[in-house]
Formats: structure tokens, sequence, C-alpha cells
């Protein structure tokens, strides 16, 4: 039974945005399920009356006005949560520590972090490469890492055709576009290694390009850029 509910919703959550997203799908969804038994209560209880009263005018002016108004407040609703969201993602977009540049190819992700020189190719490995505990055609040779609780600006781009950098885990899912710089703020909360691929069909390969996140401390952070310099 559970597995069955868990189709129709979210992943879990990774992060403090995605867990508001989450909750705002839900909240949305509640409303949604809300209005449809609303309205079926109504036409079946207008049909009802119609059908016994076959020679009568009937007139519902509270019903009238009462779905003229329920609209209006559900729109109410939904705005105050989807304002406070999208403040909250504004101050994200406020400031960052740490510039990573993320370039989709055929059929592989290269990353730079600019301010730090590090620069390498993300390739997904073969099955020989694989060890224990691995994913089969989730894991690359080289992660992209990136520290705890720090807000940081990534911008994808794409050295051919169309790529999507997708990490449904953190609510993820960025277009790279050649000659065109997508930004995206973001702040990774919660400790791990999070696993994704391109979502956007690139070509004969393009299920062969996942993507690997490790999020760490900030002391094993540094020690990876120095190995990496």
């Amino acid at each position: 039974m559970d597995s069955f509910f868990n189709v129709w919703m979210m992943l879990y959550s990774f992060s403090l945005i995605s867990s508001y997203m989450d909750w705002f799908h839900n909240f949305n969804y509640s409303l949604l399920l809300g209005v449809l038994f609303f309205v079926l209560f109504i036409f079946v209880y207008l049909l009802g009356g119609i059908m016994f009263c076959k020679n009568k005018k009937v007139e519902y002016h509270m019903g009238e006005l009462f779905c003229s108004l329920l609209p209006v407040l559900i729109l109410v609703f939904q705005m105050i949560p989807s304002l406070s969201l999208l403040y909250y993602y504004g101050l994200m977009n406020m400031s960052s520590s740490l510039s990573l540049k993320v370039t989709g190819h055929q059929w592989y992700w290269d990353y730079e972090y600019g301010s730090l020189g590090v620069y390498f190719d993300s390739y997904m490995k073969s099955l020989d490469e694989l060890s224990a505990g691995d994913f089969r055609l989730l894991e690359v040779d080289n992660r992209c890492m990136v520290p705890y609780d720090m807000n940081v600006c990534v911008v994808f781009s794409s050295a051919d055709v169309i790529h999507s950098w997708a990490i449904p885990s953190l609510f993820i899912k960025m277009d790279s576009m050649s000659g065109v710089l997508s930004t995206l703020f973001y702040k990774f909360s919660i400790l791990g290694v999070y696993y994704g691929q391109c979502s956007e069909i690139c070509g004969v390969n393009h299920s062969f390009m996942p993507i690997v996140v490790e999020v760490g401390g900030m002391s094993s952070f540094l020690n990876w850029v120095n190995l990496m310099v």
C-alpha cells in the first residue's frame, strides 16, 4: 500500500527549499481534492433538486454568492504560501559563497570551481569500474563536491546540444543550453550523496551521463580541493 501511494507523491526532500516546495505541492493537492468533492456534491445536489422540482423555479442566491467567493478564497490561500516560498528563495539569491559552473557535453559533464581553480570532467563508470555498493548507470569517476550549509551559485551551460541537470531528490532541474547561462542559487542542507541524470534527450548516449553530487563538511571539501588543485 505504501508503494502505491509513493507513486503519487514527491520524493523525500533533502533540503529546506525542497521541503517547502513539497509541502506547497501537498497543500495545493489537498485544495484541489476539496474543490473536486465540493463541485461533485453541488452537482448531485442541484441535479436532485431539478429532478424533483421540475415545475418549480429553483433559485440558490446564497449558493451563487458562495460559489463566487470560493475561488477568490482559494486563490488567497494559495497566494500566501506561494509568496512566502518566493521570498525565501529570493533571499538565497542575494549572496553566494561558492560559484560552480556546470557544462553539458555529449555525453558527460564538466565542472569548474572558478575561484578555486578546480576543473574536471565527470564520466559514467563502466561495469568493469564499478565497486561493491556502486549503482549501475549512476556512478561517475569524479563526483561534484559541494560544502554543507553554504549558498552555492551554480551556472549551467552547454558545449553542444541542450542538456538538463536534474537531481529529483533535491528538486533541481536546470536546462543547459549553448550560448545561454542559466543560474541557480542553492543551499545543500543535508550531508549525503545525491544521484541524478540528464533529463533532456541529447543523443544516442543520453541515458549514460549521470550526475553525482556529494555534500560534505567544510574540512572534507577543502581537503578535496587541495587534492584536485
